[in-house]
């Protein structure tokens, strides 16, 4: 039976890969690995579907997950993400381990929303069981150190922490319409949409004029030193303590000039605690990193640990890379007998050369023109 026009095509959102494309995409994938088992994480896996209860509350949207019912009538659901299966893998597999556990892991995750890219590859690490400021900086300083090892020149860490907008609104008590709007002006940069709002709103002076500078406290030391003007807000003070020791970190691991300090990212409230952090590439206009604290997390799993990781988004990076060459076949092999060519093939390829091997019969000069036409410098005739 002849297929439909639609079997030509791909859903939305997905993507065929050539030779040369997931050779480049395998091999950015191997050296990311490499790099978290320099820092002593463990490769994990977690399947590809898992239940909608594991993954769907709080981290997206109802309409974000592909979704599916199994036999029994349960509501199945691609991983959007690792964090949460790996959560979810920890409390169930694990009763008593040793902490801080150290794991990294490598796939794909599905997003059905609007992006180009719906099925992508991600790479990433979760350090669990420590909510210090020193493991905060240790996973960024990691991810810093993956991009490096992926050869990219031209990147930049921005940091910021939930915490100073979250302090303020729980303390003020800003309901969540306000806290709502505030937060997408602020994270937006939308001063004409922020100053409209801070306006008719009840905030105090002080919090007022914290706020509207929010989206424009990026760089460095130069950001804390701005910060110490709203120090005297006791809701913010735990925050700013926390970035202050995260940077001095950051020094230490000699990452520090990678890293700038944005406090215009806000991100995930029912997610993300603590530090949140972002990776980008220029003159794109998505992150490639996303990460951050999320002591909350296990608790919805009956666990209270405090957490912190990152996924890089390796898809967006490949985009951006020059074109690579896949390897190919050093040596031609053809003759005669192909049982002869069989054996002959197999005997180079116990020596670890690359090899192809000539299947139809063909005239010494068509061979020579196939294998000029492959890039194939070698010829073998047996």
């Amino acid at each position: 039976m002849k297929r439909s026009p639609l079997g030509l095509k791909l859903p939305e959102g997905m993507r065929d890969m050539l030779p040369e494309e997931l050779a480049r995409l395998e091999e950015m994938e191997a050296k990311a690995l490499k790099t978290c088992r320099l820092w002593a994480y463990q490769k994990v896996a977690t399947p590809g579907l898992e239940y909608r209860a594991c993954v769907e509350p709080d981290a997206y949207k109802h309409d974000d997950l592909y979704k599916f019912f199994d036999k029994n009538g349960q509501i199945l659901a691609l991983r959007p993400e690792f964090t949460t299966p790996i959560a979810r893998m920890v409390v169930s597999r694990l009763k008593k381990p040793l902490l801080p556990l150290r794991y990294c892991y490598s796939g794909d995750v599905y997003r059905n929303n609007e992006a180009r890219y719906r099925e992508f590859r991600q790479v990433g690490v979760e350090l669990v069981g420590s909510g210090s400021e020193v493991a905060d900086a240790e996973v960024i300083a990691l991810a810093v150190e993956i991009m490096k090892s992926l050869d990219i020149p031209n990147f930049q860490i921005n940091l910021g922490h939930n915490g100073i907008f979250s302090g303020l609104a729980e303390e003020l008590n800003i309901k969540d319409h306000l806290r709502l709007e505030l937060e997408d002006g602020i994270s937006r940069k939308d001063m004409v949409r922020l100053e409209g709002v801070i306006s008719q709103s009840p905030l105090p002076p002080t919090v007022k004029e914290l706020l509207l500078a929010m989206p424009h406290l990026t760089g460095g030391d130069e950001v804390l030193n701005k910060l110490k003007e709203w120090t005297r807000l006791q809701a913010i003070q735990k925050a700013v303590e926390s970035l202050q020791n995260i940077f001095q970190h950051l020094e230490d691991f000699g990452v520090k000039d990678y890293v700038a300090l944005d406090l215009g990212i806000l991100r995930g409230f029912s997610y993300y605690t603590g530090a949140i952090f972002e990776g980008y590439l220029p003159g794109v206009g998505i992150p490639v990193i996303e990460g951050g604290r999320y002591d909350n997390l296990y608790a919805d799993f009956g666990v209270n640990s405090p957490a912190t990781g990152f996924a890089v988004n390796l898809g967006v990076i490949q985009e951006q890379q020059a074109e690579f060459r896949v390897e190919k076949a050093e040596i031609l092999v053809y003759g005669d007998s192909q049982r002869e060519v069989i054996k002959y093939c197999r005997k180079l390829r116990q020596e670890g050369k690359l090899v192809e091997m000539v299947l139809e019969p063909l005239s010494d000069q068509e061979v020579a023109s196939l294998a000029q036409s492959k890039g194939i410098d070698q010829l073998i005739k047996v």
